[in-house]
């Protein structure tokens, strides 16, 4: 008994595994009228997890499963941070996915099993782990965006994504058996300590290195790795780019952090520099092609791009500091795309999908609330003060510049201003211009006080944003 694995620090992974197997089979015998029982069931599990990952919580880090799966401070904290997008995301798809005749179990039983893969991935010591939970959540994706059948268009989508994904991945994993090679283990931190003794300069690890950077910088949709995050935001159901567009953001965020940081931090002056080049195209691109874009959601694909550049700022800083900056900026991305996208849904109804920017013109005149809300969400994207946004960008622009990259930080407050104009475009088009459709917006009470609590909570949070940015820097500081 004494070589059983110790499971508790893995009972959120396998409470959900397990209720999402269930929900699948109660949802084969559910009648069309009683199918959102499938969405309490998916929230409720959530909640669950939740609450497991929190009474797991308090004690030193634990390795179980023969050291390839960790329960630690950084593991519970993107945990909770996946468990309470995703449960937005359930809460606003509903409306959206009953209008258009697709809503079914699958949908909520695809989008847990990327939640177990994300978890897999928050909590992996190992290559072996990293990967497998890295393509649970990479195969939940592909069926989640090809859920329209009948829509080519996201059926396009899904196919060009599962391609590059396969590619992407295959690159990943190529990276990772060049270390093995060179280093002779799978384990993270034994990969670290070996790294110590080997010559950084080693042709086998600079080329495993830069096979593992181009892997984690496709599944953050960082430039050039970025050629399919607008085709899917844009061709995936508004439904399922809410869901693309949040969580799997913190999952990348943990890929990069177990990888680069618990395990390749010998190799940091190798790699700073391909995150720096990087940083600085995403940043580029992303801001001024999203200038040129009409449909709200390219143009928050190419957002996401951008943002993501801001958030390889505060790894290139190769500070704890940095690192925990980093942390801070993605999981205030993944509330700021939640709402936006959120917003999309709201405005949409059968048979119109209000993802044009002009949707949104005069939509102070139809309904002012809906038209802070949204103020509210593109003035935190820009950076505009006193929202988290921010705070979330001034955190990683500071670790660069506490490091003496000044030209980069001056860079990336040039390419913030250039990135403002396209969300100020919004704001001027909801409140100076006026309104081409005179109907009342609709939508259910539930998803009104969810839209709103996410939108709200960018202003909310400031009094308990220095608390928050500590936590994030201290669960950095348990994992280094």
């Amino acid at each position: 008994m004494n070589n059983f694995p110790n499971i508790l620090p893995a009972l959120p992974e396998i409470f959900v595994l397990s209720m999402a197997s269930a929900i699948l089979l109660v949802d084969l015998f559910l009648v069309e009228r009683n199918r959102v029982i499938s969405l309490y069931l998916a929230q409720a599990t959530l909640v669950g997890a939740a609450l497991l990952t929190v009474w797991g919580m308090g004690g030193a880090s634990v390795l179980t499963f023969e050291r390839m799966f960790v329960g630690d401070s950084l593991a519970n904290l993107l945990k909770l941070s996946i468990y309470i997008v995703t449960f937005f995301v359930f809460g606003y798809s509903h409306g959206y996915l009953r209008d258009r005749g697709i809503f079914r179990g699958e949908y909520f039983v695809l989008g847990l099993f990327g939640v177990v893969g994300m978890m897999v991935m928050a909590s992996a010591s190992h290559f072996l782990s990293l990967y497998l939970g890295l393509e649970l959540l990479s195969l939940s994706l592909y069926a989640m965006i090809a859920f329209q059948r009948d829509s080519s268009q996201a059926t396009e989508a899904a196919m060009k994504y599962f391609v590059l994904g396969a590619i992407a991945s295959g690159m990943l994993l190529y990276g990772m058996s060049m270390l093995y090679g060179a280093t002779g283990t799978l384990e993270i931190a034994r990969v670290r300590e070996a790294l110590t003794t080997l010559n950084p300069n080693d042709v086998v690890l600079i080329f495993g290195l830069v096979f593992v950077v181009v892997g984690i910088a496709f599944k953050l949709g960082a430039v050039p790795f970025h050629m399919w995050v607008p085709d899917v935001y844009h061709g995936a159901p508004t439904a399922v780019t809410l869901y693309v567009g949040a969580a799997p953001k913190i999952a990348g965020a943990a890929l990069l952090l177990r990888l680069l940081v618990s395990g390749l931090e010998p190799l940091a002056a190798s790699w700073q520099d391909m995150l720096t080049i990087l940083a600085i195209l995403s940043m580029g691109l992303g801001n001024v092609v999203a200038i040129a874009q009409d449909n709200l959601k390219r143009m928050l694909a190419y957002s996401s791009i951008s943002h993501m550049g801001f958030f390889l700022l505060g790894i290139v800083s190769v500070t704890a500091n940095g690192y925990g900056s980093a942390v801070f900026y993605v999981l205030v991305y993944s509330v700021m795309s939640l709402g936006a996208f959120a917003m999309v849904v709201l405005l949409s109804r059968a048979g119109f999908e209000a993802e044009k920017l002009s949707d949104f013109r005069g939509l102070n005149q139809r309904n002012p609330w809906y038209a802070f809300l949204m103020l509210v969400l593109m003035f935190s994207m820009a950076g505009v003060p006193p929202t988290a946004g921010f705070y979330a960008k001034l955190l990683v622009i500071q670790s660069i510049v506490g490091v003496g990259k000044i030209w980069l930080a001056v860079t990336a407050v040039l390419f913030a201003v250039v990135g403002a104009y396209y969300y100020l475009r919004v704001i001027k088009l909801m409140y100076f211009d006026d309104a081409t459709e005179t109907d009342a917006v609709a939508a259910p009470r539930g998803m009104r006080w969810l839209v709103t609590i996410n939108a709200l909570a960018l202003i909310v949070v400031i009094p308990w944003v220095g608390g928050l940015i500590e936590l994030c820097r201290q669960v950095i500081r348990d994992m280094v």
